[in-house]
């Protein structure tokens, strides 16, 4: 059995002040980290890539903000599942991808936590697999009600991932994942499982 890494929509429209204001500015970095070290240790790596079909969003392909950010770019041998939906298992071969790869758990980053990468978390979740959000590698937005009432992108990042955490996911961060994956010492030991 195998630990996939999912990044999920890390792409430059994640930043676009269209979307609203974002939190977490340390979310890519850490997500740089974590592929480095996934890529050290030879786990499966999947980067997911929103394509809007609406030509006025900045995910659309063709535009500026459709490309990865530089920090979790896929490099040629690894896999980029597309997605049209906020689901990434949703008209997608993500499942075939993660049997293909023997995988039953899965950490999951990206942006954003309380759209498509809490979306995907949740339905891997139900799907059976074991699944951590490293959420210090994971944006959200902020957000307004129809009353007028702001929510910060910090304010919706903690009620999400207290949310998620238990019945959904097991949330965490990526020292813990580093460490649980054992590259932290520059090797992973014999019989290591997360759990």
């Amino acid at each position: 059995m195998s630990t996939a890494l999912i990044i999920i929509d890390m792409q430059i429209a994640g930043s676009d002040p269209s979307l609203g204001e974002r939190g977490q500015p340390e979310a890519e970095a850490n997500a740089g980290r974590l592929l480095a070290a996934w890529r050290e240790a030879g786990e499966p790596i999947i980067h997911i890539r929103h394509d809007d079909m609406n030509p006025d969003s900045p995910y659309a392909p063709g535009k500026p903000g459709h490309a990865f950010r530089k920090e979790v770019a896929p490099l040629p041998h690894e896999e980029v599942v597309e997605k049209r939906t906020t689901n990434a298992f949703v008209g997608t071969d993500l499942m075939q991808v993660l049997e293909g790869h023997n995988a039953d758990t899965i950490v999951v980053c990206g942006v954003h936590l309380e759209h498509c990468v809490g979306t995907t978390a949740r339905m891997a979740g139900n799907l059976g697999f074991l699944v951590y959000l490293a959420a210090d590698a994971t944006a959200s937005l902020s957000n307004q009600t129809k009353d007028g009432q702001t929510w910060s992108a910090e304010d919706i990042h903690s009620m999400m991932t207290a949310v998620l955490d238990g019945d959904f996911v097991k949330v965490s961060n990526t020292t813990t994942m580093l460490e649980l994956i054992g590259v932290a010492d520059g090797a992973r030991p014999d019989g290591v499982t997360l759990q």
